[in-house]
């Protein structure tokens, strides 16, 4: 069956009767004749456009261009990104997939350039939007590219009832390339959403792609599918909760596949019928063209080939006549089963090579042999024929037969150089899906580095400026009260011992806030602030440290780059001070080109590196996440009482 994909707005196709949608016309048009905001009049002629869609598609485009002019200006972006997303579903709903996907760009501009509190959620679901017009036309990989920006948005935001979409439609993807594993991921992850919502549309959606992903992926787990399509049911049930054309094809077809994997064909036939007339009211090409495909293929299993026939003839016309070839290669596959079935060998082995022709699957070994034996009946049937005719012709029959045998051969060849080009394209999908993946998480990584760092600096001026102006201020006045009063010995030795407890707090708080960020890395750059922080060190008498640096002499470190290994070195250290009971330390720094090298050794009492893999550490943490997010290596050489030498390689 062909992919399924949700719309992120189900307002778009509201399904009602055509005397109430002209009431609701007529309702529209009176209002804009009154006095409103221009942002409500906006509203309602984006709404006007969405309720002629069922009427008049003419007065629909229209509309939708009067609402874009007066939008525009008035300079609302964040209503030119709505209006611009309602009008893509015009030209997808006609499968003028090219000019939807220029649309919702479009939409996706005006959400950036708007301020609306909104417009974030709107951009993740244009984005949801768009990657199902790719994914029509089997661009599976930039199809996962927009799923995947819209779920970053819309994780970072918190927004779970909008989740569910995104994941359900990336799960369906996921199928659709056969990654199974993926799919429940997402397809359980968006039933999870659901659920925290409690909202009735978001469960049948969560369930109704848990159902698809069963039937199709898992067809030995068929009670799974019926489960999950029973509970989409009752809230697909509900009075106008669903009420979209699109979703109501979609679930009508999976219903029906579940009914036919069990063998209850009347079942199955209902609904492939309840889809074609859902599809046929409002003219959705998509469900016309599937429904009846899926009604020839039950009808095949019910051996009614003269109806089958007449179904597949109908779809298969459809679905060529709108370009929707991912369907075709099923209705020319079903199609030579009929002619097989009725003995119509030639015309069965025609319509193969169109299924063929057409197919982006891999030829399963069943394909093969059904190949094979497609010829052999054909072969067996001219070979019948040619019996009654003279011994003239016995060599022409000959002719065929090797004619046929390399066609065979070269069929073979074929299936096995569509295969390895089949394995190819989806080994480059998956890679090129993890990588979006990874930069998901590098983008996460960056965040949480840069609030760290951020907080850092705000804590260090407060003390710096708040706790430090303070306690100057407290020994300033100490030192005034001591001129203007007269004290014994003893008081005068304890006035001392609290001034000199002053200065030592004093020192004590700007060494914390140098730590947290140190002065020197902001004014003069990272290879004088590592080399204060070494001697800040060796100054303590905690551990003598013997710092070297290579190529970092009047070079300016980018100041992201310069933090990270900034930290990576003062973790490294501290931990050395903490657990390695060392009396020396080296630190050297390397540059070359826009890569950089790290190494820290010291004589302690060393460890097992095997321990780093269970360790929990905090800071073993940070200098892991920091290699990380520049891409760099860190390799740990140690035996217990022969010292630790770390090695961290970044660009």
């Amino acid at each position: 069956m062909k992919k399924i994909a949700f719309l992120s707005l189900f307002a778009c196709c509201v399904i009602t009767t055509a005397q109430s949608q002209q009431h609701l016309i007529d309702s529209i048009t009176k209002e804009l004749k009154g006095t409103m905001s221009d942002t409500n009049r906006a509203v309602s002629m984006m709404r006007l456009a969405i309720d002629y869609e069922l009427v008049d598609t003419a007065k629909s485009r229209q509309a939708y261009q009067d609402a874009i002019r007066f939008a525009k200006s008035k300079k609302l972006n964040y209503n030119l990104g709505r209006i611009y997303q309602n009008m893509a579903f015009l030209y997808s709903n006609s499968a003028r997939y090219e000019e939807a996907i220029a649309i919702l760009d479009t939409a996706i501009q005006h959400y950036q350039q708007s301020d609306h509190p909104r417009a974030p959620k709107m951009l993740a679901n244009a984005y949801n939007d768009i990657g199902n017009k790719y994914k029509e036309i089997n661009e599976t990989e930039t199809a996962v590219e927009y799923y995947l920006k819209g779920i970053t948005l819309l994780e970072q935001a918190a927004l779970p009832a909008d989740l569910v979409t995104p994941y359900c439609n990336i799960a369906n993807t996921f199928g659709d390339i056969g990654d199974p594993k993926r799919q429940n991921e997402y397809a359980y992850k968006a039933l999870a959403a659901a659920k925290k919502t409690g909202l009735g549309q978001k469960i049948f959606m969560a369930c109704f792609t848990l159902a698809n992903a069963y039937v199709h992926t898992q067809q030995n787990n068929l009670v799974m599918a019926k489960k999950y399509m029973d509970t989409a049911g009752i809230y697909f049930d509900e009075k106008g909760l669903i009420n979209s054309p699109d979703i109501q094809v979609s679930y009508y077809l999976v219903r029906a596949q579940v009914y036919r994997q069990l063998e209850q064909f009347d079942s199955a036939e209902f609904y492939f019928k309840k889809c074609y007339s859902v599809a046929e009211t409002y003219n959705y090409s998509y469900g016309k063209a599937e429904s009846q495909l899926q009604l020839g293929g039950v009808s095949i299993q019910q051996k009614k080939y003269a109806e089958a026939e007449k179904y597949l003839q109908g779809g298969i016309r459809l679905a060529d006549s709108i370009g929707y070839f991912n369907m075709l290669d099923e209705g020319y596959r079903y199609m030579a089963d009929v002619y097989a079935a009725t003995g119509r060998y030639k015309e069965a082995y025609e319509y193969h090579q169109k299924y063929k022709d057409v197919s982006d699957s891999v030829t399963s070994l069943d394909a093969r042999k059904y190949i094979t034996d497609l010829e052999k009946k054909y072969e067996t049937s001219k070979k019948d024929k040619q019996l009654l005719l003279q011994e003239t012709q016995l060599q022409k029959r000959k002719n065929l037969i090797y004619l046929l045998i390399g066609a065979a051969a070269a069929l073979l060849l074929f299936s096995f150089l569509a295969y390895r080009n089949y394995q190819q394209k989806k080994k480059l999908q998956q890679q090129r899906i993890n990588e979006l993946e990874t930069l998901q998480q590098l983008t996460a990584t960056e965040a949480i580095l840069k609030g760290e760092e951020q907080e850092r600096t705000r804590l260090a001026k407060d003390l710096h400026d708040g706790l430090g102006g303070m306690l100057s201020g407290i020994k300033f006045s100490f030192q005034t009260m001591k001129g203007n009063m007269i004290m014994t010995p003893d008081n005068q030795q304890a006035f001392e011992r609290s001034m000199d407890m002053i200065d030592s707090s004093i020192k004590e708080m700007r060494r914390v806030a140098h730590n947290m960020m140190p002065e020197a890395l902001v004014r003069f750059g990272l290879n004088t602030a590592l080399k204060d922080f070494c001697n800040d060190i060796n100054q303590s008498g905690a551990l003598q440290i013997n710092y070297q640096s290579i190529g970092l002499e009047n070079e300016s470190v980018e100041q992201t780059t310069a933090v990270n290994i900034y930290r990576i070195v003062q973790e490294l250290i501290n931990n050395t001070l903490k657990h390695a009971a060392a009396r020396t330390a080296i630190v050297q720094v390397s540059k070359k080109g826009d890569s950089f090298s790290i190494t820290v050794e010291d004589d302690g009492k060393g460890f097992d590196p095997q321990l780093l893999k269970s360790t929990k550490g905090i800071g073993w943490t940070n200098i892991q996440s920091r290699v990380e997010y520049m891409k760099g290596s860190i390799d740990v050489q140690s035996e217990p009482g022969k010292g630790v030498s770390v090695h961290v390689e970044l660009g």
